[in-house]
């Protein structure tokens, strides 16, 4: 390590890249930051060179960051000499709160300050926080309602693994009058299936109210109550649900809802 090496920003800037929406800046970080050949253990993984580091970086900003709602911060505590630096990371609620997840990095350094080994251990995680920082059953079940209030398929999409084990209350594959309930396995069918429900209601009629969230472990069921007007007959239905969601990996896998799909075709083929 330079004898002139500033620990306090090299740490900072380590902190940053973990918050930063950029993913050019990002990348361009991660070069400065670690060595070619660099290597990032946790507790149950290895990711070893630049590539594999900005995959790493960029999956945590998109889960915690971006649709979690966490940033990172340093504790303030670092303190390194010859060739290694220790440090404390915090990861907080952007909007204020208590701290989620705790952090403890050791990094091995060369002689021109870059990281050549990453040793992160991590506190076990609050109620929120699945293990490795991940968010949470709760926090997931919680993004998911803020993002469907506000009615962005995409985003809501985002929240679900690549492949998703989806059913929506119907005895048939497809429903001769409702146009979303139908088959769906994909992250990009779940934009779709959210599309639909956007196209063919009324935004500003809509109300959905939540009784009760049951969480055990990766599962959670919600109870509520859906009042929806559908734009083509200008017929309201209302009908209470529960709706199965499993987290994995920070990430839904499974959405199994049901419902009174009978008001709901009703009100599609009033009139």
């Amino acid at each position: 390590m330079k004898r002139d090496f500033d620990v306090e920003k090299f740490v900072d800037r380590y902190t940053a890249v973990w918050n930063e929406p950029d993913s050019e800046v990002r990348r361009e970080t991660i070069a400065e930051l670690w060595s070619e050949d660099g290597v990032e253990f946790t507790d149950s993984t290895e990711h070893r060179g630049r590539q594999a580091i900005e995959a790493r970086i960029a999956q945590a900003y998109e889960q915690l960051v971006r649709q979690g709602g966490f940033v990172f911060r340093a504790a303030g505590d670092a303190v390194g000499h010859h060739d290694a630096v220790r440090f404390t990371t915090y990861m907080v609620p952007a909007a204020g709160g208590d701290i989620a997840w705790t952090g403890f990095v050791f990094a091995r350094l060369d002689d021109d300050g870059r990281i050549l080994q990453d040793y992160q251990f991590g506190d076990p995680p609050l109620p929120g926080v699945a293990k490795g920082g991940r968010p949470g059953t709760r926090a997931v079940v919680e993004e998911f309602l803020r993002l469907t209030r506000e009615g962005d398929p995409e985003r809501i999409a985002a929240l679900y693994a690549p492949q998703v084990d989806w059913r929506v209350d119907w005895p048939v594959d497809e429903h001769p009058a409702v146009p979303w309930i139908r088959p769906r396995s994909t992250r990009a069918d779940v934009a779709d299936h959210f599309r639909a429900f956007g196209g063919h209601c009324v935004p500003a009629e809509g109300h959905v109210s939540i009784d009760d969230i049951l969480v055990d472990g990766p599962d959670a069921v919600l109870f509520g109550t859906s009042s929806q007007q559908v734009k083509a007959t200008g017929e309201r239905f209302t009908m209470t649900f529960a709706l199965r969601l499993t987290v994995e990996d920070g990430m839904l896998t499974r959405h199994h809802m049901y419902e009174d799909s009978l008001a709901v075709a009703e009100a599609f083929q009033a009139g």
